[in-house]
């Protein structure tokens, strides 16, 4: 297998589309919204019944015409293969320290999920304190997330079935490895933060669902409890809600000496959030009223920790880029600054070793600086190359941090930094069939259409030549402040192995470059996202490394809406696209699950100016019947309650039900998966290799 290349050779033009695909019949309604002054026909609204035996009958349907058509490719199996072959690789957390014990995750490469380890240092021998392997045969059953106690003896942790974001927790004993009596359900958006006396833990929650509207009722009024351990969840304490604003939620720190909770307390996925502060008696919780710093909203306020009775905050209040600002928390609510901001944007502060870690992003690539207590900036932590850093956790207290790095063709490295000295140590590197010298990575700046230079990243075999004729796989995000930098990933690097070329695209909409990047891609201003990144698929065309016959787009989430909307506006300038659980009916997106909060990026129909500007660009409401379309695989999981699945199910109907070309529009719907989170190792292979296989055979090249 190491010698099999994906080619770009010339298909005959009657092997690329030639199986006759007979869609299934998607009943129609007359059902027709009014949004002010304009009607807006719904043909397809049955489909958002997740419960109906209907909507089931068509899941299947559909599946059926896909399967079949995915099944014929030839270049399924031979992908699905490549895939599998790069994906078994060992695969690394970073280590956390609790107590004695050092704490970390570990995949063999192809086990479903990784494994929790524990050791008594970095060089012991590791034991397995929690294996999710184990919970179920079928692997759908996921870690979403493990905290240990303070002194390592017990282990708070989350499961969630089928990729669903609804969490219960549990306790564990890892020195007998039995579960406690303990049991929290209807748990989601946190995870466990525990009292520094070791007793029991902060968390978040939401009122049972109603009857069958699990995966698609809307969440609201979370509430923050403590959890004793060894009581039962009825006797949880509350901590803090509003009765009022239904849309709050809260997210808990414990200071590193353990004398102080702080609370943030979230609204929407802004990058605007409240802070509170609750004394903590004895390292322990006992009750009390939290004291409000800021609920103005009006800018990013992340907790580092509370440092000598001062808070340690990382904002942009001011400074759209951030700045590191403290306050004294028994004098005026007054923010001093430490660390002003700079040129580049500051995506993440830790204050570890008595020393302040500080991320930024540069043209979207990482730097780590090194400041002490009072901010002066000693140095910089030295990185392997242009790519990304993360990590840096840890506590006051501690004398060593842990970071990964990674780039689009460097596998997650783990490396340990020792703070008393400054000196970085490699922990793991992984050992893969991908090799990193047959690679180079570019950086190259594309010129969007207002003017704006746009990062992208361009990964190829060394020696590319520049023909035009390149099969190249664009990906793309742009929203939610979430910055795009290069990292590894299976996916990326079966699509080089292939022989395309990778490119990633830093647009706006993300927070590379601060919170002015983020807004200048929200709202009434979303149309500028689309156009960055049909900026930068014609720089590629203009500069020769591909040809609209040769370029896929692949995004998910908020990136399936970008590839659904970029399709509808260019279905000349690509080959194929594939929307993954993507945001495609922006007229009522905000009507299911945590949908609402996504308003900050994008508005709402509820809005008229909102509205006008959604409807131009809803990927469901703006395809084009009578335009030549690309090969379209629409990608989502029947127990996604992020982004419901009839997001994906109306826009595939329409698709299929409109006059687009003879190229393929399929929808490929994952049973017993949600969003991507807690997804099986298995599911990945198979799903991003038919992905793969997909774009490949619509590029028109194969396997030789």
């Amino acid at each position: 297998m190491k010698h099999i290349l994906l080619v770009a050779a010339l298909l005959s033009a009657t092997s690329v589309f030639s199986q006759s695909l007979d869609y299934p019949a998607t009943r129609k309604t007359d059902q027709v919204d009014a949004y002010f002054d304009t009607a807006v026909a719904d043909p397809y609204r049955w489909l958002e019944d997740d419960n109906s035996a209907e909507t089931a009958d068509w899941v299947k349907a559909q599946n059926s015409v896909t399967e079949r058509y995915l099944a014929a490719l030839p270049q399924r199996q031979p992908v699905r293969q490549l895939y599998t072959e790069l994906m078994n690789f060992e695969r690394y957390g970073l280590p956390q320290r609790y107590g004695k014990r050092y704490f970390w995750t570990r995949n063999d490469g192809l086990q479903p999920h990784s494994v929790l380890y524990m050791a008594d240092s970095l060089t012991g021998t590791p034991r397995v304190a929690i294996d999710p392997n184990l919970m179920s045969a079928d692997g759908t059953v996921a870690l979403s997330g493990t905290v240990p106690s303070p002194d390592g003896k017990l282990l708070a942790y989350g499961i969630a079935g089928a990729g669903s974001d609804w969490q219960r927790w549990k306790v564990r004993d890892l020195a007998t490895g039995q579960d406690l009596a303990d049991d929290l359900q209807w748990v989601k958006f946190t995870s466990a933060v525990w009292t520094k006396d070791g007793k029991g833990f902060f968390y978040g929650r939401y009122e049972a669902p109603a009857p069958g509207a699990k995966l698609t009722g809307v969440n609201v009024f979370q509430k923050l409890y403590y959890h004793r351990v060894g009581t039962p969840q009825s006797e949880d304490q509350l901590v803090a809600e509003n009765r009022e604003i239904k849309e709050w939620g809260f997210t808990p720190k414990v200071s590193s000496d353990g004398r102080w909770l702080v609370i943030g307390i979230w609204r929407s996925t802004a990058s605007k959030n409240g802070l509170m502060v609750l004394p903590l008696a004895d390292r322990g919780y006992q009750g009390g009223t939290p004291r409000v710093i800021t609920v103005d909203f009006d800018a990013l306020y992340s907790p580092i920790d509370v440092v000598d009775g001062r808070l340690l905050v990382r904002t942009d209040k001011d400074a759209p880029r951030g700045r590191l600002v403290s306050m004294d928390l028994k004098g005026p609510a007054t923010w001093t600054t430490l660390v002003p901001e700079g040129p580049d944007a500051m995506t993440g502060a830790s204050a570890v070793g008595g020393r302040l870690l500080l991320t930024y992003l540069h043209h979207a690539s990482t730097l780590v600086r090194l400041h002490d207590a009072k901010g002066k900036r000693l140095h910089d932590i030295p990185l392997p190359g242009i790519g990304t850093a993360s990590g840096f956790g840890g506590e006051w207290q501690d004398r060593e941090t842990f970071f990964s790095y990674t780039s689009i063709t460097t596998p997650t490295e783990i490396h340990r930094l020792d703070l008393s000295t400054g000196k970085t140590m490699l922990f793991k590197r992984p050992k893969t069939a991908f090799n990193p010298d047959e690679f180079e990575t570019r950086r190259e700046f594309i010129t969007s259409k207002d003017g704006t230079r746009v990062p992208v990243f361009i990964a190829a075999r060394k020696g590319l030549a520049r023909d035009g004729r390149q099969p190249t796989l664009l990906y793309g995000y742009g929203g939610f402040n979430v910055s795009q930098t290069p990292v590894y990933s299976v996916t990326a690097a079966t699509w080089l192995r292939m022989g395309g070329v990778y490119v990633l695209a830093a647009l706006r909409g993300g927070g590379e470059y601060g919170a002015e990047w983020h807004e200048a891609g929200t709202l009434l201003r979303k149309q500028n996202v689309f156009d960055d990144f049909i900026g930068a698929a014609e720089w590629l065309i203009a500069n020769k490394f591909t040809s609209p016959a040769r370029l896929s787009i692949y995004g998910g989430s908020n990136g399936g809406l970008l590839v659904g909307a970029v399709t509808n506006q260019r279905p000349d300038l690509f080959a194929a696209a594939v929307p993954a659980v993507g945001v495609m009916d922006m007229l009522r997106y905000h009507r299911f699950t945590i949908g609402w909060a996504w308003a900050s990026d994008y508005g709402t129909s509820d809005d008229e100016a909102q509205f006008r500007a959604l409807q131009a660009y809803s990927p469901l409401h703006n395809i084009r019947s009578g335009v030549n379309y690309p090969a379209v695989l629409i990608t989502t999981a029947d127990h996604d309650d992020r982004v419901v699945p009839a997001h994906s199910f109306k826009y595939a109907a329409a698709l299929q039900a409109a006059a687009t070309g003879p190229a393929p529009k399929l929808i490929r719907i994952e049973t017993q998966a949600g969003h991507g989170a807690g997804k099986p190792t298995a599911k990945i292979i198979e799903e991003r290799g038919d992905v793969l296989a997909f774009i490949a055979n619509a590029l028109k090249f194969d396997l030789r």
